[in-house]
């Protein structure tokens, strides 16, 4: 996070004024940027983008559909994180001129994304904005119809829940409907991270839906496959018989080492391990690893990670090896101490080992 907020600088808000300098004859660039770099430091990356659209209401005409049209003038020349500072604008400042405010998302979603902004809107109004969001759904643009999907997710990542969604998951099931067999991988993420969703807690519901899809669709089947990865992690049974992978996996898992016992921040985790089958016949596998990372405050916390999936054949011996590198992400802080791997198959555990980090 602290790499990513680093792109509301200086430079940008002055490449920001120049924009709306040339769009508004009234806007005063030099007053704006002095006032919106004003304590930047002290901001995290939220906070520089909500910072960003309060000013800008302040540089901005008083009347909403005037400052609207001069958003939508600027937007199409900046791309990426910083331009969801347009859709915020909307998002926060659009109430009261709904239709408007929804048709300026539309758009603006296609330079950067309108996700967080148009949960405003589902926040206040959820009837009238998933109807709108239903014709997204059949739009040409494929990031007008990820928005529908994304926008509408129970549980979107950075922005708050949508309950009534998460609770009643038909509220969005048209929107699921018209876009699983969608060619796009933008947007068929969407949906498959929409789908996976519901899963955690309306698991039945998402099941019986994906059940009654064509697998045989190469898009439809990619997307089941990527929404039910949180229920094959946990080995839950409907959901490895979706994909045929044994229910009932007769196997042991032998050999779990790992090269170094002391690995460094920067370095790799390498480890090796076999699959050995007690089986007379070919048992259909998915092959995962956690890693339970050191917090802070002492106590672990776990993550799982996709290794491989496996045909293996009766009675064989599989030697499976894999390397991961430790650095920090904007996303992920390591901390030194003991963490351990533990390898999965078909969700359930076959072995841990330990090993130190040092930071």
């Amino acid at each position: 996070m602290d790499a990513l907020k680093d792109m509301f600088n200086k430079k940008f808000y002055e490449r920001l004024a120049v924009g709306f300098s040339k769009a508004d004859k009234n806007f005063h660039p030099d007053k704006f940027v002095k006032e919106v770099v004003k304590n930047t430091e002290e901001l995290s990356l939220n906070q520089r983008l909500r910072n960003t659209s309060v000013i800008l209401h302040n540089h901005l005409p008083a009347d909403y559909k005037k400052a609207a049209a001069i958003i939508l003038e600027v937007a199409p020349a900046f791309g990426g994180y910083t331009a969801l500072v347009f859709p915020d604008f909307v998002g926060l400042y659009g109430h009261d001129h709904v239709d408007l405010s929804l048709d300026a998302l539309k758009e603006l979603t296609q330079y950067s994304s309108s996700e967080f902004a148009i949960r405003e809107y589902l926040k206040r109004d959820l009837n009238k904005t998933i109807k709108v969001m239903y014709k997204w759904a059949e739009n040409k643009n494929p990031h007008v119809r990820r928005l529908s999907s994304e926008g509408s997710r129970p549980r979107l990542p950075w922005s708050f829940s949508l309950e009534q969604i998460a609770k009643n998951p038909e509220l969005t099931k048209p929107i699921l409907e018209l876009l699983k067999a969608d060619p796009e991988l933008y947007v068929k993420k969407s949906v498959a991270n929409h789908l996976n969703d519901f899963s955690k807690n309306q698991a039945d519901w998402m099941l019986n839906l994906i059940n009654s899809w064509d697998k045989k669709n190469e898009h439809t089947a990619w997307i089941i496959k990527h929404a039910s990865r949180t229920l094959i992690k946990k080995g839950d049974a409907r959901s490895l018989a979706v994909f045929d992978f044994e229910k009932n996996a007769k196997l042991k898992v032998e050999h779990l080492a790992i090269k170094k016992n002391k690995i460094k921040l920067g370095e790799q985790l390498e480890f090796s391990f076999d699959v050995i089958s007690e089986k007379n016949k070919s048992q259909k596998l998915v092959i995962d690893y956690a890693i339970h990372y050191a917090k802070k405050s002492g106590e672990s916390s776990r993550k799982v990670f996709k290794l491989k999936e496996l045909n293996l054949k009766a009675n064989a011996t599989e030697k499976i090896t894999k390397k991961q590198l430790f650095k920090d992400f904007s996303t992920r802080k390591h901390y030194a101490g003991k963490h351990t791997l533990e390898i999965l198959v078909n969700g359930k555990s076959y072995g841990e080992k330990s090993f130190v980090l040092e930071v």
